[in-house]
């Protein structure tokens, strides 16, 4: 198997916050020099990449006055222009200065949330102007360390009303603009709220315009909850909020690792990419890494490239699994199929599940089910013994 080389249709997308990293941790400074956002642009694009998301203060330092701000732009249009770049989605930065530690939405101070509704407004505005379609919302302040500290539930209806006015605003400015919530569990927050997709998913279904806003799953993200990622994916998809996805590395419920995507757990991985695919998930395929310290700038694209190439690579093996006549015979072996027949067959009431003769509990629990059969011929796939 050749190394896959990335198009424009592969529709990889990256953070310029990814790229951008310098490297600064909890215990260290930084071990790369601050990164030009334009020169971010032009070496992605260089390496293949489709598409770009930023955060607001990625491209124009917090605090820029409003000239400052109109140059800085114009010359990030401009890049864009030059590289043929999309911007796929963006988001707003609601975490990194100090006036944004107890939160943006959900803060206690009420001048706070204010504030925070002002600047995700502004730049949902250049969003609009530079074409994304998806607006991500990550409140990692939003949250608390200890239970006194925050009334989670009215923490919760200041989210909804946050949420609330934004909807209000993209239809009232004519925007074709959705949001999605990208949960986590912890981490800057001793614990997040929103943090995993189904606490998303159920505090959508409270909005006043549900269908505006839907989930940015992150591989790391579910995973540090202990969770199944590719299983998240799905009932994402199955519910028909998957707007957008994160992808990255992660080696269980550790710290947010970031890794790039492949690396960590790659059986999950693997399983992510074919649920994926099954699921008919057609957006961008955006990378939200971090490369690690140790790395220079050379590292930095190293691990960017290598993202695409490790989702292309997981593409075909999830491809070729799902093609191979064993896999198939070990699929129908494994009754996989069969859980798409309703239980009831069609007009079938309870008072007719009831009157039917009753299967032999013993009989039915002598039947193995050739799961192992066929998780194997995965790995094998995955191994590339296939």
């Amino acid at each position: 198997m050749s190394v896959p080389t990335p198009t424009p249709a592969d529709k990889f997308s990256f953070g310029i916050w990814t790229v951008q990293y310098a490297g600064r941790d909890p215990f260290g400074d930084p071990t790369r020099a601050p990164m030009d956002p334009v020169h971010a642009l032009e070496k992605l694009a260089e390496i293949g990449a489709y598409g770009v998301n930023f955060h607001d203060d990625d491209v124009v330092p917090f605090g820029s006055s409003t000239s400052e701000r109109d140059a800085i732009l114009g010359r990030f249009r401009q890049g864009l222009a030059d590289t043929g770049l999309a911007v796929t989605t963006a988001t707003t930065n609601l975490f990194g200065h100090p006036v944004f530690k107890d939160g943006g939405f959900t803060s206690n101070d009420r001048a706070v949330r204010r504030f925070a509704l002002r600047k995700v407004m502004r730049n949902i505005d250049l969003a609009a102007e530079l074409g994304a379609q998806v607006y991500v919302c990550w409140g990692g302040r939003e949250g608390a360390e200890s239970g006194a500290a925050k009334d989670v539930q009215a923490a919760l209806s200041r989210y909804k009303e946050g949420f609330d006015l934004l909807g209000q605003y993209v239809v009232d400015q004519g925007y074709d603009l959705r949001f999605a919530i990208e949960p986590k569990p912890n981490e800057p927050r001793g614990d997040i709220l929103l943090p995993t997709i189904g606490h998303a998913l159920a505090f959508i279904d409270s909005l006043e315009r549900p269908e505006l806003v839907g989930v940015n799953p992150e591989i790391g993200h579910e995973e540090m909850a202990g969770l199944n990622a590719a299983h998240g994916y799905a009932q994402a998809l199955w519910h028909d909020k998957l707007f957008h996805i994160d992808l990255n590395g992660q080696t269980g419920p550790r710290y947010d690792q970031d890794f790039r995507f492949g690396a960590g757990n790659a059986r999950g991985a693997f399983w992510v990419v074919d649920t994926l695919l099954q699921g008919g998930y057609d957006g961008p395929v955006h990378f939200d890494f971090k490369t690690p310290r140790t790395e220079d700038e050379d590292g930095v694209w190293t691990a960017a490239a290598a993202c695409m190439t490790n989702y292309l690579v997981l593409r075909e093996k999830a491809l070729a699994f799902r093609a191979d006549p064993d896999v198939q015979e070990a699929l129908a072996a494994s009754r996989v199929g069969e859980l798409a027949t309703p239980t009831l067959a069609e007009g079938e009431t309870w008072q007719d599940l009831q009157a039917a003769p009753e299967e032999d509990p013993e009989t039915l629990g002598s039947r193995g089910m050739a799961f192992e059969r066929l998780d194997q011929l995965a790995l094998e796939h995955l191994y590339g013994v296939r």
